[in-house]
């Protein structure tokens, strides 16, 4: 299933995995909904996120930054940007990968996050890398279909 930009949603291990590959690099993401850390009464909503670096290019590549653009379903956005990821900025040679868990917390009962990196070659050249837009679901939320 092709989603906006490109991205691509498909099932897997139980859940929908997205992923978009840029310049050689793919990311894939696979968001799960936390039931026990989220409390609806509070409100607020508690996500974990696992993602997967592939370098699947000719050269290594650094993670220098990360940008990310959350989005709650009252159409409030949050931008969160920085340094690395999860207090890294991971090496990633040819052929090799790289994964981390991380977490995202709204007080509505859905959104979605999408975002790109900053990476850097051995030779200097920074470019981004797209991280695909994917959805943040809970079974709270009530969706009708027409």
């Amino acid at each position: 299933m092709e989603l906006q930009g490109g991205a691509m949603a498909r099932g897997d291990r139980g859940g929908i995995d997205y992923e978009r590959v840029t310049r050689g690099i793919r990311v894939s993401v696979s968001p799960r909904y936390l039931d026990d850390q989220s409390d609806p009464e509070e409100p607020r909503y508690v996500w974990a996120y696992t993602i997967r670096i592939n370098n699947e290019s000719e050269q290594s590549i650094q993670l220098r930054t990360r940008y990310w653009r959350i989005t709650d379903s009252r159409g409030v956005t949050d931008i969160v940007a920085g340094d690395g990821v999860v207090g890294e900025q991971p090496v990633i040679r040819p052929g090799e990968g790289f994964e981390y868990t991380s977490g995202a917390p709204l007080t509505t009962p859905s959104g979605m996050m999408v975002g790109a990196y900053g990476m850097e070659t051995t030779d200097g050249e920074v470019f981004d890398v797209d991280i695909p837009a994917f959805s943040l679901d809970s079974p709270h939320e009530m969706r009708q279909i027409h």
